[in-house]
């Protein structure tokens, strides 16, 4: 697997919250206080908010389960909201909001119900396995703003500063051409500087490359690689 693949992967996932995607289409993750600041966590905890739990968060307009509530477990495409977890194929993460049943791994079947989807972007995809994990800051399963749509960065005006992370995990191929791919992918603190394409923390130590203005890659694995990137101040999400 080439690394530009990855990284290009990546790289539309997060596309996806910056153009502000609704509530069942963002991608993206068990929620880790140590990557939340207090006053977020106690704006998270305050009451007022209405929840997954309660049945009224809605996917969006366009999707194939518009109208539907979000279950409290994973949805037929491999979403979890609640646990913050998306599992499934890669395509599964694009094809409900384009109006798509999921891909369950039977090509002629589903082409034969959906020939549309073969001339989706993400279709050539959907055989790559895909994790992706995320905190409550990067998506919330609750909506305290009263818009109907899950929060996202919620107290804060942007991602930046507001202690969210994700993962992914990209497993491909099959025999001597499988590989794997794993990220870590930070919102950049609210006094970290970007110099070209690399963020770094205020006292001058390389945080990592610049993912969409307000997100740094922290650390990428590659299969028969390793570590092709760690960031100098630190790969773990507690430090941020």
């Amino acid at each position: 697997m080439k690394k530009s693949f990855c990284l290009f992967v990546t790289l539309i996932l997060i596309i996806l919250i910056i153009s502000g995607c609704n509530n069942s289409e963002s991608v993206i993750n068990s929620i880790n206080p140590d990557a939340v600041n207090n006053d977020q966590a106690g704006l998270l905890k305050g009451s007022g908010c209405t929840t997954i739990q309660d049945g009224v968060i809605l996917y969006s307009p366009g999707h194939y389960l518009e109208g539907q509530p979000l279950p409290v477990g994973y949805d037929p495409y491999g979403y979890n909201y609640r646990a913050h977890m998306f599992k499934g194929s890669y395509a599964n993460v694009y094809l409900g909001r384009a109006g798509y049943p999921p891909y369950e791994g039977d090509d002629d079947t589903y082409l034969a119900e959906n020939p549309g989807a073969a001339g989706h972007w993400a279709w050539p995809y959907r055989d790559i396995k895909l994790v992706m994990k995320w905190n409550d800051a990067w998506l919330s399963y609750k909506d305290c703003d009263d818009d109907g749509k899950l929060d996202r960065h919620y107290g804060f005006a942007s991602y930046i500063g507001s202690g969210a992370w994700e993962t992914n995990h990209m497993k491909g191929g099959s025999g001597r051409d499988s590989w794997t791919y794993f990220t870590k992918i930070i919102a950049v603190p609210d006094d970290a500087v970007k110099n070209g394409n690399l963020w770094y923390t205020a006292d001058g130590v390389e945080i990592g490359p610049v993912l969409w203005g307000q997100f740094a890659v922290i650390q990428e694995v590659e299969s028969g690689e390793g570590a092709t990137y760690v960031s100098p101040a630190g790969p773990g999400f507690g430090h941020w």
